[in-house]
């Protein structure tokens, strides 16, 4: 089936440095037929814009996203029958409500018109709730792929296979052998020119409440050997409904130093970090904290799952580590006995990682091929969004009576210094 791809907002940074360059490699890498139509409110020049490559099948479309009758005039441009248009939102997060509603006016929900959109979904519970009712009010939820590009990413899918495939770790996973549960994403740098967005989310909106939330998921979820792809959603979301954050007051928000200055919003109370602890209900993980970090200007860029396991005896607990980003792999941490004439004991790292010459599909290319495809099992569901907003929404009460103080942290740090709960 032909597809037409429009990405509204085509001049902007993520259509530029994601989607253009993911739609290059899909030509290149696969056998699918496809079109490229870029909206824009002004004339500029396709060909320097989407490269050689893509230019012999890619157009411009001009319009004004606030004019309903312009897409009428898109309705009529990029809808076919017996083809799929695969429209990609992107615009800054609070276009896409007004954007939505007049493409469902235009009666653009029709069998074959899938609509793609990025985080965040929803500044906090009562906001996600009328966000996705709005868009529920004119698409169907299988038209709806809300994007999490985390969940893309090679070693985040396969934190599922590694659980499954492996029986060495299948029998151990649960709360008999498993002790603390860590996920850090840490960035060295901080918000980067991006003050007017940033001010508006903060760490908890960009990064926990969507990234983290469904990487954590992936390791918390049942997961049976049989288990299918198009099942790991449901599991997923199942795995949602029984988390809760252990105690609010007890979380930690900081704020790098300068970051009101590079807002130009002295008294800034946005945080650059979080660290809060997780409890599950689930019968398999009773009893084991789960330990989520993020923040900006910290010592690293690194986001990675740590899975801690009981001691045996008095040595050190072996540790398995899922690296996301960057050098995407798994190590783990194997007690042994240290070289030489005594029997101390060391660690050392056992690891995987992919081959240096290995060519891993970028995290937009896999969105953009299981949207063709019509596989949303890397895609987050509006039941997902409602449980990860359900499980966070205590902290912003917590934040808003100021029962966690703001702490102020020098460029550098490292995210266990700033939060290490006993």
């Amino acid at each position: 089936m032909k597809t037409t791809f429009v990405i509204v907002g085509i001049t902007g940074d993520l259509s530029r440095r994601k989607l253009l360059p993911a739609l290059r490699q899909i030509h290149q890498r696969t056998d699918h037929e496809f079109s490229v139509v870029g909206v824009s409110r002004r004339e500029v020049d396709i060909t320097g814009l989407v490269g050689e490559e893509l230019a012999a099948f890619s157009r411009l479309f001009m319009m004004d996203l606030a004019n309903a009758a312009d897409y009428d005039r898109l309705y009529k441009e990029v809808v076919r029958n017996g083809e799929q248009t695969i429209i990609y939102l992107s615009v800054p997060p609070l276009a896409v409500p007004q954007i939505v509603a007049h493409m469902g006016a235009a009666k653009f929900n029709q069998p074959g018109v899938k609509i793609l959109f990025e985080k965040p979904f929803g500044i906090d519970a009562e906001s996600a709730k009328e966000m996705i009712a709005e868009t529920s009010s004119y698409f169907d939820e299988s038209a709806l792929y809300r994007i999490d590009h985390y969940l893309a990413k090679e070693m985040a899918q396969n934190i599922v296979t590694f659980r499954t495939q492996n029986a060495l770790f299948a029998q151990v996973w649960n709360n008999r052998h498993i002790e603390r549960i860590e996920l850090v994403a840490s960035e060295k740098i901080g918000i980067e020119g991006r003050a007017e967005f940033y001010e508006q989310t903060g760490a908890l909106r960009d990064v926990l409440q969507g990234h983290l939330m469904q990487l954590l998921s992936l390791v918390l979820m049942d997961v049976p050997a049989s288990v299918s792809w198009n099942d790991v959603p449901a599991q997923r979301l199942r795995a949602l409904q029984q988390l809760s954050v252990a105690d609010p007051t007890q979380s930690v928000r900081g704020q790098y130093k300068g970051y009101d200055e590079e807002a130009q919003n002295p008294g800034s109370r946005t945080e650059t970090f979080v660290g809060v602890t997780l409890h599950s209900q689930a019968p398999e993980w009773l009893g084991v904290p789960i330990v989520v970090m993020t923040g900006k200007a910290l010592a690293q860029k690194t986001t990675e799952i740590r899975i801690h396991f009981t001691k045996s005896h008095d040595s050190q607990s072996n540790c398995l580590l899922f690296r996301i980003q960057p050098h995407e792999g798994v190590e783990i941490a194997l007690v042994t006995k240290k070289p030489g004439y005594s029997h101390e004991l060391e660690q050392r790292q056992l690891a995987f990682s992919y081959p240096a010459d290995a060519e891993l599909p970028d995290a937009y290319e896999q969105v953009l091929v299981d949207a063709i495809d019509s596989r949303k099992s890397l895609f987050t569901s509006s039941a997902e969004i409602l449980e990860s907003w359900r499980v966070l929404q205590p902290l912003l009460d917590a934040w808003s009576m100021e029962q966690s103080p703001l702490v102020v942290y020098p460029k550098g740090s490292t995210p266990e210094l700033l939060y290490s709960p006993t």
